[in-house]
């Protein structure tokens, strides 16, 4: 009659959200995946833990139950999970920092030269994630600072502005636009552009431009989890999308064009932590960071 610890979470973020799709979001899961793994959860526990219909979705009394020790247990598993990590990292002499795209504008070897002098010893182990997880693997632990793009939707990371950028838009060689030196937003407005996944929340919205258009719907093309998914759409005329100006030149491609866009907001390319770390090596990665942006501005 034992629970994994996976259903449970799955059971938790249902019961947080009290709706199944939001929850299937926020786990990348399909939907129906999720009701599964509940009515499993549920046999095992021979016990109903929800009561839907098509208006609303309850916990029961004995889902109410279960949510309370749930919390709790995942809690105290997440930290006990925490303290082993630091501890094998401690020991390893090793830091764990995530990113989401290509890092360049000679930030990197900068911020590792600055992190040796303070941590020598200590190596940096940098791991790549989809841009679905746009805290870089802080939220699950997996790392133990990310270099995100902001805005980030989660009060438990905390981060700093190492970089402020013009966004760009990416565009095939045979899209009309592609000889210009910049357009407006406008003038792309309507185009199909690619989004990232909808468990993005905000950073979702910013690379959409959702608040340049005024209300105006968007034409998502495709969902995207990684730049080599973005430019096989954009190299074939299907879409467009933006980008910061220095992924502009990371990612250059043949048969895309990248043009700046006069009257976006900036984006802003972070170092983030989880609020609260005060773990001397991780604080001086920061601090590494800080000193590198400042050189290489």
């Amino acid at each position: 009659m034992d629970a994994h610890l996976r259903d449970l979470r799955y059971f938790v973020a249902v019961a947080d959200e009290l709706n199944f799709t939001r929850a299937a979001e926020r786990l990348h899961l399909s939907q129906p995946a999720l009701s599964k793994q509940i009515r499993g959860l549920e046999m095992t526990l021979r016990a109903q833990l929800f009561r839907r219909d098509r208006r609303q979705v309850e916990l029961t009394a004995a889902g109410a139950a279960l949510y309370a020790v749930a919390r709790d247990l995942l809690r105290d598993w997440d930290d006990g999970v925490a303290v082993v990590t630091d501890a094998a990292a401690q020991e390893a002499r090793v830091l764990r920092v995530g990113t989401l795209t290509s890092i360049g504008r000679a930030l990197y070897p900068a911020i590792i030269d600055h992190f040796a002098k303070r941590q020598p010893g200590w190596q940096v182990e940098l791991r790549s994630f989809g841009w679905g997880d746009v805290t870089g693997g802080l939220r699950d632990q997996a790392t133990d600072a990310a270099f995100v793009w902001l805005p980030v939707d989660d009060p438990l990371i905390e981060s700093e502005v190492l970089a402020v950028e013009r966004r760009f838009v990416a565009l095939s060689v045979r899209h009309p636009l592609a000889g210009r030196s910049s357009v407006s937003f406008a003038e792309i407005a309507g185009e199909p552009i690619t989004a990232l996944p909808a468990s993005a929340g905000s950073a979702r919205d910013f690379w959409l431009a959702v608040s340049a258009r005024g209300g105006r719907s968007v034409r998502v093309a495709a969902e995207v989890n990684s730049a080599d998914e973005v430019f096989e759409i954009v190299s074939s005329g299907a879409a467009i999308t933006l980008l910061a100006e220095g992924n502009a030149v990371i990612y250059t491609r043949p048969g895309i064009v990248c043009i700046p866009v006069t009257d976006l907001a900036p984006a802003r390319f972070a170092i983030a932590w989880r609020r609260g770390d005060r773990r001397l090596a991780v604080r001086d990665f920061v601090r590494a960071c800080r000193e590198a942006a400042g050189t290489t501005a």
